[in-house]
């Protein structure tokens, strides 16, 4: 019995030695910054060669809220989008005229001014509505633009509160004719 127990004791610490394979121990090693835990994907929605409305997953680093999702909406689709012909009928950020003081006039002239989304558009959530506002748009928004922004919303709130109803949204375009949305041509994806 002492035989087995002392060939026990000495293959444990050899057990122990092949498995550690000779990988030394380390510190702690930094490599970028703490877990974060989920980044945020919400659907931004386009519209395709056939004038269909697909979702787009896209990660914001901001919270998701209506806004947040309007305004990455607003951005545009990206190359690799783009290259899959996908498209918005949306007024994008860009130059517009802003009128400035003139030197030497009696009156301000127009100077082109690089826009921003919330040049573009105002957002307000209500406690039973979500509101969006196109301000510096020109002409009257299509169907298609008003069901880009409608879906953008309502996929919004379905990730900022999952289970919950999301409100009903409507689009004001610059031509002030509100629109409700119902989210009936929206896709999943």
């Amino acid at each position: 019995m002492r035989a087995v127990r002392r060939a026990v004791l000495l293959a444990v610490p050899a057990l122990c030695t092949l498995a550690s394979c000779g990988i030394p121990t380390t510190g702690v090693v930094e490599a970028g910054g703490p877990a974060s835990g989920v980044v945020p994907t919400i659907r931004v929605y386009f519209v395709d060669r056939d004038g269909t409305l697909v979702a787009v997953p896209r990660r914001t680093v901001a919270p998701v809220d209506v806004e947040s999702a309007v305004e990455v909406l607003l951005q545009g689709p990206t190359g690799a989008e783009g290259a899959k012909r996908l498209t918005t009928r949306l007024p994008l950020p860009g130059l517009l005229p802003t009128a400035v003081p003139a030197p030497d006039t009696d009156g301000p002239i127009e100077v082109p001014q690089e826009a921003t989304a919330a040049d573009l558009v105002k957002v307000v959530a209500e406690d039973d509505r979500v509101s969006i506002e196109l301000t510096a748009a020109s002409g009257e928004l299509t169907g298609l633009a008003v069901d880009q922004l409608v879906c953008t919303a309502l996929g919004a709130q379905r990730v900022a509160e999952p289970g919950a109803e999301p409100l009903p949204v409507t689009v004001t375009g610059p031509g002030g004719r509100p629109v409700e949305g119902t989210g009936a041509s929206c896709s999943d994806g």
